[in-house]
């Protein structure tokens, strides 16, 4: 289970405001990649808080609410369909992961990033946690709100583009999806980089 030991660890050093970062769907063929940055009070104790992964849909929608109530600070933003398509997803993420930190209301001096990649024009000393989302108390939360906005929005293309049932998949390349898009084509959401392969099997 996700602690504060990281972020103690940084206090340590002499850092006071510390945020964790991370994203969700960096793999999935349709939608943006979503980041999230939140600063949590060292020691706010919530109940369940752990890697997005590992929760029920159900108890994320329920912990999302529960972080933004306690947060000091947290921000959500994406790396669009066309940022992914013009750069690269890495790219695209760590552009996501910049504007979340950036759009904080309360400045961090310190970040954790869950990873093992420290994001490109980073303005704040950082360090990168591998699994970080079951360590660290504040990517843990990251991750949820991440988690959350990103199968929100997906659920709400599903309204735009009901034949590719994106609610159900959130747009990762399952076999029903797979098969829709065999069907139907692609959409405005989808990432044409992540199907050259599929759709060059269709040609």
């Amino acid at each position: 289970m996700p602690d504060y030991s990281f972020e103690k660890s940084a206090l340590e050093k002499g850092y006071n405001l510390i945020c964790g970062v991370d994203e969700a769907g960096r793999g999935p063929l349709a939608g943006p990649v979503c980041a999230a940055a939140v600063i949590l009070p060292i020691d706010c104790q919530i109940e369940g808080l752990n890697d997005s992964k590992k929760l029920s849909e159900k108890k994320r929608e329920k912990l999302f609410d529960v972080i933004c109530e306690n947060a000091l600070s947290y921000c959500i933003a994406y790396g669009t369909v066309e940022e992914i398509e013009e750069f690269n997803i890495l790219e695209a993420t760590f552009i996501a992961m910049n504007k979340a930190i950036n759009g904080l209301s309360i400045k961090p001096d310190y970040a954790l990033i869950d990873g093992n990649r420290i994001p490109k024009n980073i303005q704040i000393p950082c360090e990168t946690v591998v699994k970080g989302d079951s360590k660290s108390c504040c990517i843990a939360a990251a991750s949820i709100l991440a988690k959350v906005t990103r199968d929100r929005l997906m659920s709400e293309y599903h309204q735009q583009y009901p034949q590719y049932n994106f609610e159900k998949h959130k747009g990762y390349g399952t076999k029903e999806h797979t098969d829709l898009i065999l069907k139907y084509g692609i959409c405005p959401v989808h990432r044409p980089s992540f199907l050259k392969k599929l759709l060059g099997e269709k040609r």
